[in-house]
């Protein structure tokens, strides 16, 4: 595998150890879950978009952005469904499906088919796994 530091999905373990905070790093490289109702976004509607922390591609907008009051901050849709990865998660005796950059694998959380709006989704995400870019 190439070191490229151009490709984020070429990082070394080490390399994303050196560039994220340790929550950052153990939630978007070792696929954990932050605390819920601790991170800066579960509360957080300004108008913008979420980035993915780890390489930048944009992934959700505030316009899709609801409370779920589930403590994370949650969407009923991404961008575009092309930039997210979805894989079957089997983990902690659950069966869910988890979400995940396809740019650089980040973890981002998991989307259930519970959601209030038309598109019955909801994008439970890691406010970790997220940068916001404000439409300012």
């Amino acid at each position: 595998m190439s070191n490229d530091n151009q490709n984020p999905a070429n990082k070394t373990e080490a390399q994303w150890r050196e560039e994220l905070s340790p929550e950052a790093f153990a939630v978007c490289r070792k696929k954990g879950t932050e605390r819920p109702f601790t991170g800066q976004f579960w509360n957080h509607w300004e108008k913008g978009k979420y980035r993915c922390t780890c390489c930048g591609a944009k992934l959700f907008e505030s316009e899709s952005k609801f409370d779920a009051g589930c403590g994370w901050p949650s969407f009923d849709r991404p961008i575009d469904s092309e930039r997210i990865g979805y894989h079957r998660d089997f983990s902690f005796g659950m069966q869910r499906v988890e979400v995940t950059c396809k740019a650089c694998g980040s973890h981002l959380g998991h989307v259930f088919t519970d959601g209030p709006t038309e598109t019955g989704q909801r994008y439970c995400i890691n406010s970790v796994s997220l940068d916001f870019e404000d439409n300012g």
